[in-house]
């Protein structure tokens, strides 16, 4: 941070945004002006920290949104953190409905080479509150799996996730999104030049086990995190509470 500060800071990011037309430099802002006229005297004093468009790190960003039929409203992978050699993954799901239960299968060994681990119902609604899998991929990383293991969750990852690691899969598994109905040994294609994630399986099949689905009972039925598991929505739209009909039913009768 303090690197940054003295390359000119987030203005001068901001400005090099504003310059290469990545931004809409011309959105109002709380200060009464717009954002180019903000940051618009704000220099890059040390090119080697704060990159140009010329010179930077990496043609793409470090994250990436991947759609298909596992995440129709988008997921997230960090390709920054991607061995550079990956460019496509195929592999076998393994399916765990927890955190908790992947971690188990992770260090007992039954999580091995050519798996895609399926975590669920660790979303906003489902967590509840979408917890943090970094426990995970750290443990598939420290078994030297990075690039021999993928990952894909309805949860969400810290800043230190490395690996195939793919994350905010929406809908959630406990709305009924496509990744509730993932079954062991499917084959799951992650597309990282393509940005796609697909299930392996016909459209007739995924239809079939939808009508099969049952909701799970949530986790906590009391209190603030029940409301909010009942209002929450997914990931793609930030995670927010929908406040609506459903607050009605939780409103305490007087």
């Amino acid at each position: 941070m303090q690197d940054v500060h003295a390359a000119g800071g987030i203005s001068a990011i901001i400005n090099e945004l504003c310059k290469i037309g990545a931004i809409h430099k011309d959105r109002l802002t709380v200060s009464g002006k717009t954002i180019y006229e903000n940051v618009k005297d704000a220099e890059i004093k040390n090119p080697e920290v704060i990159r140009t468009k010329e010179t930077a790190y990496s043609p793409v960003g470090g994250l990436s949104v991947l759609t298909g039929n596992v995440a129709p409203d988008g997921a997230v992978i960090k390709v920054g953190a991607v061995d550079p050699s990956i460019k496509t993954f195929l592999g076998e799901a393994i399916v765990f409905d927890s955190q908790d239960a992947a971690q188990k299968g992770i260090d007992d060994g039954t999580v091995h080479e050519g798996h895609v681990v399926v975590i669920r119902y660790e979303g906003p609604k489902g967590g509840p509150g979408m917890p943090e899998m970094l426990a995970p991929t750290s443990s598939i990383a420290g078994r030297g799996l990075s690039t021999k293991v993928a990952l894909i969750t309805d949860g969400r990852f810290s800043g230190a996730t490395r690996g195939i690691s793919v994350g905010h899969v929406s809908p959630e598994a406990a709305e009924g999104g496509p990744i509730a109905f993932i079954q062991n040994g499917d084959q799951i294609f992650i597309d990282l030049t393509n940005r796609t994630i697909e299930l392996m399986v016909s459209d007739e099949e995924l239809e079939n086990r939808r009508k099969g689905w049952t909701a799970p009972e949530p986790k906590i039925t009391r209190g603030w995190l029940a409301r909010y598991a009942a209002l929450v929505t997914s990931a793609n739209t930030g995670g927010v509470m929908k406040i609506g009909l459903k607050q009605k039913s939780l409103t305490r009768k007087k």
